[in-house]
């Protein structure tokens, strides 16, 4: 990979960041991610697949609700908007390259300012698109998948594809159709969608039924263009309960799986799971990751972390290692991730004001990571934990059991059984062993 600077060095002072291993104490460099090491047969690069969040990255001011931004860009200086837009790809490109990430994921109003006439708009997409393109072939960086952001313009204050007016659903499809259009440009591995407003605030005012109809119904739309025009990536869905909606029909991963069961989307999708999402969602990321894992949908990953102490969807950079190797431990067993990445949907925090910070916080989410695989390696390795498991489960495997699962018993056989074995033993399921274990390999 080719370290790409523009015009303009934007983050000076900064080379290739490195790996210099445990023991290193530079800060603008990696300790355990170490592209090239093989990990159960692969490379850390080709396992992890890092993405970086334009939006976040490039863009994000440092917001929160209760006050206007923090960071000021260099980039984001010039009157012009599409001077603007080739500003900060030269300044994107320049720390894709040095961080040493192989992708890139942007919305298209992330790469450029959003307009309200659809054909303007598209223009200045198209416009991006081929800076974009040139700076990949320069540097040999990947898109890893382009979504359209549907849910900031407040036409989309009720929904996109599930707004109530159609005038507003076919404004939706023409955004649509611009983001996919330069996603199959630029040779993207992946297309997202993200239904943030696609939910509702209040039943009194909504017709759910024919809301989840529709936003199959553009699902299919755009699947059947971006096919018919030469796409050959893999379509995710990115779950999330809620907020900034009520309910989102996207709540989860299992109510994700079910829709697209339902409306006959599930053998061209995957699911890009985001841990804070888990949260919000009751569940544990883990828990999210067995179960798109389960129904052979654990596809892409967007990489943060919430916080105990806030409600909401704070996107802070993933530090906790045992989250971490828990989740990984299910992506090694399933081979890998299935067509997606590992993105930083992550920004500093609002205080987080230097350029340098940028750097620490990807370096700090991608050791994590990193050292999360060579636990999970060490893990299966030494096989304790799927043996206990397999321990626990081993009824199934011979006898009624077996007869049970495949399917031959009747309800009557089952109470015959029953009453000839009396009250079953107890069977530890040594939760605290095995927390401990994970302990030990962390």
């Amino acid at each position: 990979m080719s370290v790409i600077i523009g015009q303009k060095e934007y983050f000076k002072g900064i080379g290739q960041i490195k790996f210099e291993g445990a023991e290193s104490d530079n800060p603008l460099a990696f300790r355990y991610y170490d592209e090239n090491r093989i990990v159960a047969g692969k490379s850390m690069k080709e396992h992890l697949r890092f993405a970086i969040a334009y939006w976040h990255s490039f863009c994000g001011d440092g917001a929160d609700p209760f006050g206007p931004g923090t960071h000021h860009y260099p980039w984001d200086v010039a009157s012009d908007a599409r001077q603007r837009a080739a500003d900060k790809a030269d300044a994107a490109f320049e720390f894709i390259t040095k961080i040493g990430a192989p992708y890139y994921c942007f919305h298209d109003v992330d790469a450029i300012d959003g307009h309200n006439d659809p054909k303007e708009f598209g223009d200045r997409v198209k416009f991006i698109t081929d800076i974009f393109a040139k700076k990949q072939a320069e540097s040999g960086v990947k898109l890893l998948w382009g979504t359209a952001n549907l849910f900031s313009n407040e036409r989309y204050m009720n929904g996109a594809s599930t707004n109530p007016n159609f005038e507003v659903v076919a404004h939706a499809g023409a955004q649509l159709k611009g983001a996919i259009d330069a996603t199959i440009t630029l040779g993207g591995e992946g297309y997202v969608f993200w239904g943030g407003r696609e939910g509702y605030m209040s039943l009194l005012n909504t017709n759910m039924k024919l809301e989840r109809e529709n936003f199959a119904r553009m699902l299919h739309t755009c699947v059947e263009y971006a096919r018919r025009n030469g796409f050959k990536g893999k379509f995710f869905i990115e779950p999330k309960p809620c907020e900034p909606t009520k309910h989102q029909y996207d709540y989860d991963a299992a109510t994700v799986i079910g829709f697209l069961r339902e409306f006959d989307l599930l053998s061209e999708f995957g699911l890009n799971l985001e841990v804070n999402h888990a949260t919000l969602a009751g569940h544990t990321f883990a828990h999210e990751c067995q179960v798109a894992s389960d129904a052979g949908m654990l596809a892409s990953i967007d990489a943060n972390r919430g916080d105990n102490q806030n409600g909401w969807d704070t996107d802070q950079f993933p530090t906790d290692v045992y989250e971490w190797a828990e989740a990984m431990a299910i992506i090694l067993k399933q081979g890998g991730l299935a067509g997606g990445g590992i993105n930083f949907d992550a920004k500093r925090r609002r205080n987080s004001t230097d350029m340098q910070d940028l750097f620490y916080a990807h370096i700090g989410g991608m050791d994590t990571i990193a050292r999360a695989l060579l636990i999970a390696e060490k893990m299966a390795k030494h096989g304790e934990m799927d043996r206990l498991k397999a321990e626990r489960y081993a009824s199934f495997n011979s006898g009624k059991g077996a007869d049970y699962t495949a399917g031959k018993l009747k309800l009557e056989d089952l109470y015959k059984i029953a009453v000839e074995v009396g009250e079953p033993a107890q069977i530890s399921g040594k939760q605290e062993y095995l927390e401990n274990l994970l302990g030990r390999f962390v």
